[in-house]
């Protein structure tokens, strides 16, 4: 798989500059944006800016705001952000076990594609992105999506997660997977056909020494069958891990053909 350089954390700040600032816009009135634009027209004459034009009157209206808000300059945002962002990768900051197999088992390089399926994601979606990998968030229900996002900008994270409402029998990756990570839900009311559909998509877009996790027990409701598990994924490196008491999940390797 192709691999790219990590994000800039200059970048990300200058996204968290523009967002901070659209946001106060949105926030106020009309009226009151006229009055900053009028105090960044007299603040530009002032300074024997004669060639004002919009662009820079703009400008200036966005440093009076982000003056406003008290923006942190790069240098302290980017130790608070490091600090925030070595608290997120933290298995159990999301909830997660430490020694559980998604924290044991999933570490992608960064900028890694991964993809995430089934009722209540939020919490795995978040710690791999938080790791550095571009994380696909699909499920039918939009209100689980929703919660995904919102807690992904909360934490700074937006910008790593996408979500699609969608089901497995009907969409596939268009980039090389390096890890799957599905609830049990993921495979609900999908025929034995439309399962094996998806499985065939989602194993041909992942790469060699790629994992997938499939929730097949959880808190009593069951998934996908281990038996059929071990008949689809044919040919992988399996095995069945046990989360908790009321928990289990299949993993699967695949290996370099």
């Amino acid at each position: 798989m192709t691999q790219h350089s990590p994000r800039s954390l200059k970048h990300e700040y200058e996204l968290y500059v523009e967002n901070e600032i659209e946001n106060y816009k949105e926030s106020v009135s009309r009226s009151a944006i006229l009055k900053i634009g009028d105090e960044a027209a007299a603040s530009l004459r002032s300074g024997e800016q004669f060639a004002m034009d919009e662009l820079l009157l703009w400008a200036e209206v966005d440093r009076i705001i982000r003056k406003r808000l008290r923006i942190p300059a790069y240098g302290t945002w980017r130790r608070k952000r490091i600090k925030l962002l070595e608290e997120y990768r933290r298995p159990e900051h999301w909830g997660i076990r430490p020694d559980g197999v998604l924290a044991r088992e999933i570490h992608p390089p960064a900028e890694s594609k991964v993809l995430v399926a089934g009722g209540e994601i939020d919490r795995t979606a978040l710690y791999l992105a938080a790791h550095g990998c571009d994380v696909t968030a699909v499920d039918r229900e939009v209100d689980s999506l929703e919660r995904v996002m919102n807690a992904a900008h909360a934490a700074g994270l937006g910008d790593r997660i996408k979500s699609y409402v969608a089901d497995l029998s009907d969409w596939s990756p268009d980039v090389p997977l390096g890890a799957l990570v599905c609830t049990s839900e993921a495979f609900s009311d999908l025929s034995l056909e439309e399962r094996g559909r998806a499985f065939e998509l989602l194993q041909g877009a992942t790469r060699d020494g790629g994992v997938h996790l499939v929730g097949t027990i959880v808190r009593g409701k069951r998934g996908v069958s281990v038996a059929e598990l071990r008949r689809q994924y044919k040919g992988w490196s399996i095995s069945v891990e046990d989360d908790s008491s009321s928990s289990k999940t299949f993993l699967a390797r695949k290996i370099a053909s």
